[in-house]
């Protein structure tokens, strides 16, 4: 890259490997057999027809090929107006792309928890940006190392859903709630954990599991009840919300919809205790928006589920400073760490101290290196704050 010349981030590029776009795991999602089926592919809503010729340019947007002409409906004239979006026009997105996630009970059981297995992604048609300042080497390698249990004392989880090639699985954070304090019940993740992308539609039978396997017992291969995978409940999405740019662009037209990659979830306990998501845990971490990179010293976390993982552990990485990584120049460079976690730690929890001294969370894990070495997640600004300001009051 300009050092878009450092061989591992090169290498991905080429076998198409970086792991962001369709999913988080090692592998296509489970087709109920053993094996796997293609990567969910993102199609229009039924009824809705594509764009004449595929793609073109509305205003200041370049459209992918074949999206649905609804997509079009509420979009800015341009991505930089989206920065100028209030509640409202928030609102409005939304309206026009409803998630609908009817609860269905006992859904999810061990089986089908540990047969999820999501999509690889596809192969990105852009090359990151080099020569304009703001994509550097790639960092030191990191070991990713266990987190010790009991997870009950982690803001962390996993994210379960069900896409059109069968199940997947991501990694995902509790976050505080700006409209209720200590009543928290929002989730964050990565936009291609819960959304195609490109035109696509959001996944279904989407769930949270808070402390996933935090006693250990499905740990070595073994089976183990939902009550000891899931100890402090399933907790369903009610509301979900991601970037524009991810809805628009991600899923294979190019790189450049990473830097966007980040979802958030409203969710309620399919038993409901009366609990919040956070009470419930007994944390939540705060997002710090426009963090300064250059005082950042970042964490990431995760359950990793290609091998030496298998996705019933929790791993971080304590990557220090990240450095830069861009497709596009006009957006914000995405953050870049040293690390060994594998698939399934997509949507991961970022986290850094803020001032304060207390613990936020500032990016995601979006996708990484064929070989392992680094992972990067999207620096979060502007818009991913409108996305949260909007879900929060949103009820």
């Amino acid at each position: 890259m300009p050092s878009i010349h450092r061989s591992a981030m090169a290498a991905a590029l080429a076998a198409g490997t970086l792991f962001a776009v369709s999913a988080c795991g090692p592998d296509s999602p489970s087709d109920g057999t053993g094996g796997t089926a293609a990567p969910p592919p993102a199609s229009a809503s039924a009824g809705s027809s594509t764009a004449p010729g595929g793609g073109g340019v509305i205003g200041g947007i370049t459209l992918p090929s074949g999206i649905p002409t609804s997509l079009l409906e509420g979009l800015p004239k341009s991505w930089d107006d989206l920065k100028k979006w209030k509640f409202e026009d928030w609102d409005k997105w939304a309206s026009q792309h409803v998630f609908n996630n009817p609860v269905v009970k006992d859904f999810w059981n061990p089986d089908k928890m540990g047969d999820s297995k999501p999509a690889e992604p596809a192969p990105p048609t852009a090359k990151p940006a080099a020569d304009n300042g703001v994509t550097d080497p790639e960092p030191p390698v990191v070991t990713a190392t266990p987190v010790p249990r009991p997870y009950t004392k982690q803001p962390s989880g996993k994210v379960f859903f069900s896409a059109q090639g069968g199940r997947g699985n991501c990694s995902a954070t509790v976050i505080t709630d700006p409209q209720h304090p200590g009543k928290s019940n929002l989730v964050w993740t990565a936009g291609h954990c819960v959304h195609e992308g490109k035109g696509g539609n959001f996944y279904k039978d989407l769930v949270f599991v808070p402390a996933y396997n935090n006693s250990g017992a499905s740990s070595g291969g073994k089976k183990a009840p939902l009550s000891e995978l899931a100890p402090l409940g399933t907790w369903w999405a009610d509301q979900v919300t991601t970037s524009p740019q991810w809805m628009v662009e991600g899923g294979g037209t190019g790189d450049s919809a990473s830097q966007y990659d980040f979802a958030i979830m409203r969710v309620h306990n399919q038993n409901d205790t009366g609990k919040s998501l956070e009470e419930t845990v007994g944390s939540a971490v705060p997002v710090w928006f426009d963090a300064p990179r250059d005082k950042l010293s970042v964490s990431a976390v995760g359950y990793p589920l290609y091998k030496p993982f298998d996705g019933q552990e929790l791993y971080k990485c304590d990557g220090g400073r990240p450095t830069r990584l861009s497709f596009d120049p006009k957006r914000p460079s995405m953050l870049t760490i040293g690390c060994t976690m594998t698939q399934g730690s997509s949507g991961g929890g970022w986290f850094a101290t803020m001032p304060d001294g207390k613990t936020a969370l500032v990016s995601n894990t979006s996708i990484g290196t064929q070989e392992h070495t680094s992972l990067s997640g999207p620096y979060l600004e502007t818009v991913a704050k409108q996305a949260l300001d909007w879900i929060s009051r949103k009820q």
